[in-house]
């Protein structure tokens, strides 16, 4: 059947461990509840109140992080948390329920997020750009009926979309058109094992390829419990997904009309740099949070050197340590106000009406600075979550305080997609603009 917008809440079950490989399951430990998490009676409405909710649940989530993250738990109450709190419906229509917000709002969101727990980060955002789709390539009609479902329903999405398996197949259902019959195994499918609705990408007979949401419940998705013994991001979820006979109906394939996908030009290619910005705006949150409890750690518990001409008590009065935390807050304030720039540009372009109007060449504009926030993002991150144990001292290895989760997590995310790459698309934007060769080619990763 196709999403229908209703105004009764009736959320798909979460799902729990479904896979044959039993010694991977027995490693996911249940969720000890170090944290109570308050009942909320409203949800925010306006920036500052979504800031201010994220911050709060930021804080939540940072508590036992790390406890949870090496006990391989399914965050099935975090993910309520963030639906509780009223974050996952920031971008929906006020219309349907939802708060009506911009992805400026949405992405600030996510890096708030990620500085108490970088995988809760990573979901959200993810989550965010999967509400999305049907803005990137579906028609009006499906676009409003579709946004209004997820919203009405507080539904959290995932996606079974890595471009670098095999294409799932969707091919038309035998003796019935109206619908189409997916197939097929995706790795890295982050978020569906906790999500209620996953949006498949799937090849048509023909090549193209088509994006449609379908219930997490369905019988046919079967989720994987290899994600258990990664260095990092352990609470995305990220494992495997076998899709096995999944119907979908085509009035729910978004963008397909008559046989054929609808191209709406630059607009569709998008998605592109927007997830980019996404793991961006995470990275950098993940930096924040980083320094901040490096920060703390430094003023209640380093002590001075002593076996110097002029020792000092305090770690805080150290000049090498003064002079450390003071280059990484300063390239922070840089990187922020980078990824500030970006975020309101981005957010101008993903708003567009008519979507149609959108340009190559904004398109390649707004690619080349989101690969430059990036990779600036990134190699500022891995040096604040390695340094700020210089400055914290070496008790601050005890696993006790989970400092290691920061560059665990900011490390695994980092080798979604080679930096060179993004690196060398400024380097040509650099050496060849205005020419169009300067332009970011759009692939599934630019």
């Amino acid at each position: 059947m196709a999403p229908v917008a209703s105004s009764e809440h009736v959320p798909a079950p979460f799902h729990g461990p479904s896979s044959t490989k039993a010694g991977n399951a027995s490693r996911i430990q249940a969720d000890p509840q170090l944290v109570a998490y308050p009942t909320y009676s409203s949800d925010p409405s306006t920036p500052e109140e979504f800031y201010t909710r994220a911050k709060e649940v930021s804080d939540l989530l940072a508590q036992d992080a790390h406890i949870r993250d090496r006990g391989n738990v399914v965050p099935h109450r975090q993910v309520q948390l963030l639906k509780d709190a009223g974050l996952v419906t920031l971008l929906g229509p006020k219309e349907a329920g939802g708060a009506g917000q911009t992805w400026s709002v949405a992405y600030r969101v996510v890096r708030i997020i990620a500085q108490g727990e970088g995988s809760l980060g990573q979901l959200l955002g993810y989550h965010y750009i999967w509400f999305w789709t049907s803005v990137f390539v579906g028609l009006p009609e499906q676009d409003a009926r579709i946004r209004a479902w997820l919203t009405q329903n507080k539904y959290f999405l995932g996606g079974a979309v890595n471009p670098r398996d095999a294409d799932l197949q969707a091919v038309p259902k035998q003796g019935d058109p109206s619908k189409l019959v997916f197939n097929g195994k995706k790795t890295f499918s982050t978020g569906s094992k906790i999500s209620d609705v996953t949006i498949l990408e799937g090849a048509l007979p023909d090549g193209t390829h088509i994006f449609a949401p379908v219930l997490s419940s369905d019988k046919g998705i079967v989720y994987g419990d290899e994600w258990v013994d990664t260095l990092g991001m352990r609470a995305t979820q990220s494992g495997g997904i076998t899709i096995t006979d999944v119907e979908v109906d085509v009035a729910d394939a978004l963008g397909y009309v008559d046989g054929q996908f609808r191209a709406l030009g630059p607009f569709n290619t998008l998605i592109l740099p927007a997830i980019q910005l996404v793991f961006t705006s995470f990275y950098l949150g993940i930096a924040q949070g980083a320094l901040a409890r490096g920060l703390a750690y430094t003023k209640s518990n380093t002590r001075g050197w002593p076996y110097q001409p002029t020792p000092v008590a305090r770690g805080t009065d150290e000049f090498y340590i003064q002079e450390g935390y003071g280059t990484l807050q300063a390239r922070l304030w840089a990187s922020e106000a980078q990824i500030d720039a970006v975020v309101d540009r981005a957010s101008a372009l993903l708003h567009a009406s008519p979507r149609e109007a959108i340009t190559a060449e904004q398109r390649a504009h707004l690619a080349v600075r989101v690969a430059a926030a990036k990779s600036n993002a990134g190699d500022f991150g891995l040096e604040v979550v390695t340094k700020v144990y210089e400055y914290q001292g070496a008790r601050s290895v005890s696993g006790k305080y989970g400092f290691d989760l920061a560059f665990r997590d900011l490390r695994t995310h980092l080798l979604h997609d080679p930096l060179a790459h993004r690196k060398a698309e400024v380097g040509r934007w650099a050496l060849h603009a205005p020419s169009e060769e300067a332009w970011p080619t759009p692939t599934w990763y630019s």
